[in-house]
């Protein structure tokens, strides 16, 4: 990379654009923006300049090097490539800061792309190469930051040397301003303007008890696409996260470098770390102050004993939230061309766990053996053959379509068909993860699959969902 990012303060300085296109009046319009004393050097003006024309000095004339005299910033930005690069090597042998928008490779400046929440600044650029994809980010991060985070960078910079000496380790401030920058109160002040307001809530806040915090995060079916924008929040604030074993890299890679990561392992038939031990962590964790994720696959209040651990943190006293995520009924279904319902052949959708609590009793097998539904089994494939039995007992046809969806979403993702009457024998073709699918509605994913995952190294694969 030949440039160094730097923001420049442009303000009051002299700045001279040469060319009278559109292309000038983009730059133009930016260097305006930031209170540039603007030359601009050309016979024509597009009617854009011409609109903006009060506000910087108009030569009607052709360049001549001694526009360049006593300049700080010069922009070639007209459409003929000759006087660019005039422009150009005249500026750069004066050691002057310049731009040549027909040749980025050569310009000692490039104008970044900026997403601004003014005072706060974000730009970018790709060196030149792929001016669609700095549009494509701009768009996205555009879309992304909060609309009042500049009033909250306001806000935030009144109070940084308060807030520096009430809290006097850089590690405190990080967890008070990732602990209010989300909260509902401030952001309902800042979105009116009421500055004044989220100013004295955020002082009250800094003379509060700074206690821990849980946060219960669904980081869904597989797929790092999947994962909300607010998961992706807490990942990026937490101080530790404690993850299940379904939680790919990918979607680790994505959490605050600084954070403390713990592996609780937990999968069906196979629990490295007991839920009592998980939920002492939880609370031990809290009561150190920290903000402490609680990441769990799919959705952390769908067969994920996310209820469990929050009465846990409820009883103790510890703050909580909870952050939802798409559960692999929706996820993987989706991904295997299988609808939930479907006028044709599904009028309600049944999720169940294949296993429960010791001692459990058994689930409604004839409510669960109705035709015209879709019955959706979780963690159902070492009691495959007893759930294909039961159902065939209770009156749900043999010959109804069944799918097993097997690690949905991910790269690995395979769907296994066939009927009720094979489902034990077809749930030994797969491996856990998966997903159990039953009714007239599997019998789609032939005709609507559209994800087709390709190939990928068994054994790194395999490393990350082992």
């Amino acid at each position: 990379m030949e440039h160094l990012p730097l923001f420049i303060k442009i303000k009051h300085r002299p700045c001279l654009v040469v060319g009278g296109g559109v292309v000038a009046a983009r730059k133009v319009r930016v260097l305006l923006a930031r209170g540039a004393r603007l030359t601009l050097v050309s016979p024509e003006l597009c009617p854009e300049l011409h609109a903006l024309q009060s506000q910087f000095v108009w030569q009607n004339d052709v360049f001549d090097e001694h526009y360049l005299d006593d300049q700080f910033l010069v922009v070639a930005a007209t459409d003929n490539t000759e006087v660019n690069a005039r422009v150009y090597q005249a500026a750069n042998l004066r050691g002057l800061l310049v731009n040549k928008t027909d040749d980025s490779k050569r310009s000692a400046v490039i104008f970044p792309s900026i997403v601004e929440r003014f005072p706060l600044q974000v730009a970018f650029s790709t060196g030149g190469d792929a001016p669609w994809l700095a549009r494509l980010l701009r768009a996205r991060l555009d879309a992304l930051l909060p609309k009042h985070w500049g009033q909250l960078s306001k806000v935030a910079g009144k109070l940084r040397q308060k807030v520096k000496r009430s809290l006097s380790s850089s590690e405190a401030r990080r967890r008070f301003w990732a602990r209010t920058q989300d909260d509902t109160t401030l952001n309902a002040f800042l979105k009116q303007g009421n500055l004044a307001a989220a100013e004295l809530w955020l002082q009250q806040e800094l003379q509060a008890p700074q206690t821990g915090e849980v946060i219960l995060v669904g980081a869904g079916p597989g797929d790092p696409d999947l994962l909300t924008i607010k998961a992706l929040n807490e990942l990026q604030k937490a101080d530790v996260v404690l993850f299940d074993q379904l939680v790919s890299a990918e979607i680790l890679s994505l959490i605050r470098p600084e954070a403390e990561r713990i592996s609780v392992g937990k999968k069906a038939g196979h629990h490295s770390v007991p839920q009592d031990q998980i939920n002492e962590l939880l609370v031990k964790q809290a009561q150190d102050g920290k903000r402490v994720v609680r990441l769990k696959g799919g959705d952390p209040f769908m067969f994920g004993r996310g209820a469990e651990e929050l009465q846990t943190l409820k009883a103790a006293g510890i703050r909580y939230q909870v952050v939802p995520g798409i559960t692999a009924a929706a996820g993987a279904t989706a991904y295997a061309g299988i609808p939930l319902t479907h006028r044709d052949h599904a009028q309600s959708a049944v999720f169940i766990t294949g296993h429960s609590k010791q001692d459990g009793k058994e689930p409604d097998w004839s409510s669960l053996a109705q035709s015209r539904q879709t019955l959706v089994i979780y963690m159902g494939l070492m009691r495959s053959a007893h759930i294909q039995q039961r159902l065939i007992e209770h009156g749900l046809p043999a010959s109804t379509p069944v799918a097993l969806i097997e690690r949905g979403t991910t790269p690995l993702q395979r769907v296994v068909r066939g009927t009720l009457n094979e489902l034990g024998t077809l749930a030994e073709q797969v491996v856990s993860p998966s997903l159990i699918v039953i009714g007239g509605v599997a019998a789609l994913a032939d005709s609507l699959a559209w994800f087709n995952p390709q190939p990928v190294a068994q054994d790194s694969a395999q490393e990350q969902y082992a």
